[in-house]
């Protein structure tokens, strides 16, 4: 099924969730904020929230600094 990540048409299987994506962008483990269709996915929620057909993900790393 076709997505939109961070304004890119990418090509993921169906019933895969937030979590999922995230695992195939190597960003586990790291500080990302998810958006999903203009609304925030509460990291809680990554693995309950499903993508389908035309969604559009933007997908925000944290930077530290100062």
């Amino acid at each position: 099924m076709l997505i939109h990540v961070n304004g890119d048409p990418y090509e993921i299987p169906a019933g895969e969730t937030v979590a999922d994506l995230i695992g195939r962008l190597d960003l586990a483990g790291r500080r990302v904020a998810v958006e999903l269709n203009l609304d925030i996915v509460p990291r809680s929620q990554h693995a309950e929230t499903a993508l389908s057909e035309g969604d559009r993900v933007e997908v925000v790393h944290a930077i530290g600094g100062g």
